[in-house]
């Protein structure tokens, strides 16, 4: 029986054995079901980027009209803001109903969406509107599985093999990423609807195995969803988001829409509601974002520096798709019908290098912290997006796989190590709401990035497009006046073409002009060289503003990462699993009823308190323990 007299519930350790049993096989269940289910999010992620072209060739969709470039973004966006806006919510769900319970749901819907996917009927913009559509319903199974899975190992193994463990969940999903592109590529060469079929068998299996294997370990806190928070945060970023996507787009006889009333509208608007969620989040008595855990110095650098690493990288591998099928490949003679599949080939290197640098910092950041290994692998981003400007668009493969190694590898020694700090910082009774808001910033971050990423490239792409179009055209004896209205096409219609490996000259200038030119030029302009050498020059101005955007966001994540402070780890006094509404117990003691625990800071690697100090990375004194009406943790110093 617990202190309030109630019999220990599924994963209740009372006894000296609790320690044994939170190193028991339940551990490794739990990190092989939460690493399929983040493994196969990842995997659909990055499957769909790489079959995207297939997908809307598949539905019909015209890449040269230039509204429809924005059901190109909205896929891949309206998933990720669906996941930033639920997490918190998600995560804070599990922590009232129980974080298994809620992972299970996430696993059911997720399979569900993607068995639907599979067999959308419809083509053009019905056929493109139900796939977004779809995606955001995915997005609410994804975010269950994310808000929950870093909890639920936290609550699963002991803080000093969090990192380890949260370091293969993380290696799972990012791996999953560069594994499905390949996949993705493989998959679409034979049909675009098994991208989202592959899901179906997973996901029921995993979600069957989920329900019978996996226990609630986790404290549960009885309290009230946030409906003001909710409503503010979802409806602010979406509207920046939607600002953002209309702002991409032409309007007038402007190349982008920045002035348009829409746009502004939709921007000014969405941070106005951003800021009035910050100030509601300190007046309501449960908030969605717990305001307090701000005051723990790791948990906010790690969150800040997790925010400016994705807005620097999150655009990144959807340029490089579009640099590689759109461009590179049919360069060097590869057919487009093959580009989806030798892309994600070529983007290899940057698997290898995340698997050689992810296990082994996640590990060693167990030991010695996150600090160091964290920030380096910033510094080590922002090099090799240094060094990414200087290599041409025809590029030299050696070369481009050296740089994604180290690229990869740079994610890999910054994911695990920031996950694990900021997880370890956070009391026990608040890791399904900190894992919800580590995963909000992070999906926060990717959506802003591809925003930012399109409208930095199209604003390198206007400056130069015009005259490489009319000077193309006219070399192979186009018609002055057609190559002139050619050139001020808006370049997101170029953009799109290039993605999806489709070169629109021949629709463009039509069978009347066409039949006018020479064999030799007509075949020259409507092969697969032409148009890729056409756009290599404007699209390298469009890369270098792209790349020093990423390279200054990883300087600054590099910086946010260094300010988290020494290697210290929040442990709640060794209790360990806990049934809903009891006390936890300490291993091998007895407490009285109704005595809170009180935390304590462990130095990593000891097993044993270390005393604060003001350069530790979280000092938490006995009296924050004491006070049920705490307001959250400080930071001294």
């Amino acid at each position: 029986m617990d202190g309030n007299g109630k019999a220990p519930g599924k994963g209740s350790v009372t006894t000296a054995a609790g320690s044994s049993q939170r190193s028991d096989g339940y551990k490794w269940i739990a990190l092989s079901n939460t690493t399929i289910g983040i493994l196969m999010a990842a995997i659909d992620g990055s499957a769909l980027i790489i079959a995207l072209p297939a997908i809307f060739r598949g539905i019909q969709l015209n890449p040269l009209s230039p509204g429809n470039f924005s059901y190109l973004l909205w896929v891949l966006m309206g998933y990720l803001l669906v996941v930033a806006v639920l997490v918190v919510t998600v995560g804070r769900l599990g922590d009232i109903f129980g974080r298994v319970r809620t992972y299970n749901m996430g696993f059911a819907v997720f399979t569900l969406a993607s068995a639907f996917l599979a067999f959308v009927p419809w083509h053009g913009t019905a056929g493109a509107l139900a796939i977004i559509i779809v995606r955001m319903v995915q997005g609410i199974g994804a975010a269950f599985l994310f808000a929950n899975s870093g909890a639920i190992l936290t609550d699963a193994f002991p803080a000093e093999e969090r990192g380890m463990a949260m370091g293969i969940n993380t290696i799972a999903g990012i791996v999953g990423s560069f594994l499905g592109l390949v996949l993705g590529g493989v998959l679409a060469s034979i049909d675009w609807r098994l991208v989202f079929l592959i899901n179906v068998p997973i996901g029921i299996f995993a979600t069957l195995w989920a329900y019978w294997k996996l226990e609630d370990r986790g404290i549960r806190t009885p309290a009230r969803i946030d409906w003001m928070g909710n409503a503010t945060f979802g409806i602010g970023l979406t509207a920046i988001l939607v600002g953002i996507t209309y702002g991409i787009r032409p309007y007038g006889h402007s190349t982008m829409g920045w002035t348009s009333p829409l746009v502004l509208t939709c921007l000014i608007g969405g941070v106005a509601l951003l800021v009035a969620f910050g100030l509601i989040e300190t007046k309501v008595a449960e908030p969605m974002f717990r305001m307090s855990l701000f005051r723990i110095r790791a948990f906010t650098a790690g969150n800040l520096a997790s925010l400016l690493a994705a807005i620097g990288r999150g655009g990144f591998m959807f340029i490089l798709v579009i640099w590689l099928q759109g461009i590179w490949l049919p360069l060097h003679g590869y057919a487009y019908s093959t580009t989806p599949l030798w892309a994600g080939i070529y983007m290899l290197p940057f698997t290898f290098g995340f698997l050689v640098a992810g296990p082994t910092s996640g590990k060693l950041s167990d030991r010695y912290g996150a600090r160091y290994f964290a920030t380096g692998g910033m510094l080590l981003a922002a090099l090799t997006f240094g060094l990414f400007l200087l290599i041409p668009v025809d590029f030299s493969y050696p070369v481009f796989a050296v740089l994604a190694f180290f690229n990869g590898a740079a994610m890999g020694l910054f994911a695990a190590p920031n996950m694990a700090s900021i997880m370890n910082s956070a009391p026990a009774k608040d890791r399904g709401a900190a894992s919800g808001m580590r995963t909000t910033f992070m999906n926060t971050g990717m959506p802003l990035s591809m925003g930012v990423f399109f409208s930095l490239m199209i604003v390198g792409l206007a400056a130069n497009m015009p005259k490489a179009i009319y000077r193309g055209l006219t070399s192979l004896t186009v018609p002055a006046a057609t190559a002139q209205g050619l050139s001020h096409l808006p370049p997101m219609g170029y953009l799109f073409a290039g993605f999806l490996g489709y070169n629109p000259m021949a629709e463009l200038l039509g069978r009347p002009v066409l039949s006018h030119l020479s064999p030799a030029d007509a075949s020259r302009i409507t092969g697969k060289e032409f148009f890729p050498r056409l756009i290599s020059g404007p699209f390298h101005d469009g890369l270098v503003v792209v790349f020093m955007f990423a390279l200054i966001m990883c300087l600054m994540a590099a910086a946010a990462s260094w300010m988290r402070g020494k290697h210290a780890i929040l442990e709640e006094a060794r209790y360990v699993g806990t049934a809903p509404g009891s006390q936890p117990a300490p291993t091998g003691t007895s407490r009285p009823a109704g005595m809170q625990d009180e935390p304590t800071v462990v130095q990593a690697g000891s097993g044993v308190p270390a005393e604060p100090t003001a350069r530790s990375e979280l000092a938490v004194p006995a009296k924050h323990a004491a006070s049920p009406s705490d307001p959250g943790l400080s930071l001294p110093g």
